[in-house]
């Protein structure tokens, strides 16, 4: 695929595009530049960081829907040995935008569930764009019924816009099967590890998105609603967009802050689609880790620590509010 920049990224690109120039005309002209070239590739690492150091919330989304950011498929196929892929609900039919098997992480046998977008126009509409249709989320709860059976560990990628809104999934009951992987996932007795990877989207996400650790990749982002919708919304118009993801808090830090991450996972700089291979040996090194650490405990803390940890999202105290009311009080008396 050619390569494809960001609106922010056009330094990097402008640098890159004459240090190909400077590359080309030294081989033409058969001159060691290599200094040059040396300068070159130090000050575009260097422009890079910088960039990345500082993105809005409105160029994270930007960075989580780059076209060339690594899929869930492409993190198997790097972090993954022995994958089977299982197919279909058993009810309708075998929804692409959400695909999974069997798999072993060193060693480690697990089900690795995913949702899964297109990288052109066939595969777009083959996966519906990362959308997934109620027979989607049926699937995962499948195999996830199987990993429990056999006491495997799951691990969930995510990165959908949201589930497919469209009349077909609700005539096939969307919200019943989203509704009812949020129950069965607080039931299986297996340590279960989420990784939002890119976009995270609604309930769309949220159907395979319950889990004993949340992971969320550096640039990826984790929303009830995307900044062009509560743009649309607030501002009656989608221009808004980043005003609206700057409101919404749905970066990772953000949301590691807020505890509803809770791990960000460092994504090389440039972001996963400059690099990765290492990005997904640095996402697979994380997984493992959190494994192991839940593999210690037996079923009975694991699904206690569980409900326990999504019970307390969104509990909050109005302290300063509440000693203003009861000064108020004391005075009046």
């Amino acid at each position: 695929m050619a390569s494809y920049a960001l609106p922010f990224e056009k330094p990097i690109a402008e640098l890159e595009r004459k240090l190909q120039d400077l590359r080309g005309f030294s081989h033409k002209q058969n001159i060691d530049v290599a200094t040059e070239i040396t300068r070159m590739e130090q000050k575009i690492a260097e422009t890079r960081r910088e960039i990345y150091a500082k993105l809005t919330p409105w160029q994270t989304v930007q960075v989580a829907r780059h076209p060339l950011r690594p899929y869930a498929v492409d993190y198997i196929r790097e972090m993954a040995t022995d994958f089977i892929e299982l197919h279909g609900d058993r009810i309708h039919r075998d929804d692409r935008a959400i695909f999974g098997g069997l798999c072993k992480l060193d060693g480690q046998r697990v089900m690795i569930i995913g949702t899964q977008k297109g990288r052109d126009t066939k595969s777009n509409l083959e996966c519906n764009f990362g959308c997934a249709y109620p027979e989607g989320y049926r699937k995962a709860l499948r195999l996830m019924k199987m990993a429990a059976k056999f006491h495997l560990p799951i691990v969930t990628l995510i990165d959908t816009p949201g589930a497919y809104p469209g009349i077909e999934s609700e005539e096939r009951h969307i919200a019943e099967a989203i509704a009812v992987n949020l129950r069965e996932m607080f039931t299986f007795p297996v340590p279960i590890v989420v990784t939002i990877i890119g976009e995270g989207g609604s309930g769309g996400a949220l159907g395979i998105g319950i889990g004993d650790r949340v992971l969320m990749l550096q640039h990826a982002y984790y929303s009830v609603i995307s900044p062009e919708g509560c743009a649309a919304i607030l501002w009656k118009n989608r221009a808004y967009a980043d005003r609206a993801a700057a409101a919404l808090k749905i970066t990772s830090t953000d949301l590691l802050e807020m505890k509803l991450a809770d791990e960000v996972v460092p994504e090389p700089a440039g972001g996963a689609h400059a690099d990765p291979k290492q990005m997904a040996a640095t996402l697979k090194q994380s997984v493992l880790k959190n494994l192991r650490n839940l593999c210690t405990f037996t079923p009975e803390h694991l699904l206690q620590q569980r409900y326990e940890k999504f019970r307390v999202m969104g509990v909050f105290e109005e302290r300063q509010k509440v000693a203003a009311h009861s000064g108020s009080a004391q005075s009046a008396i």
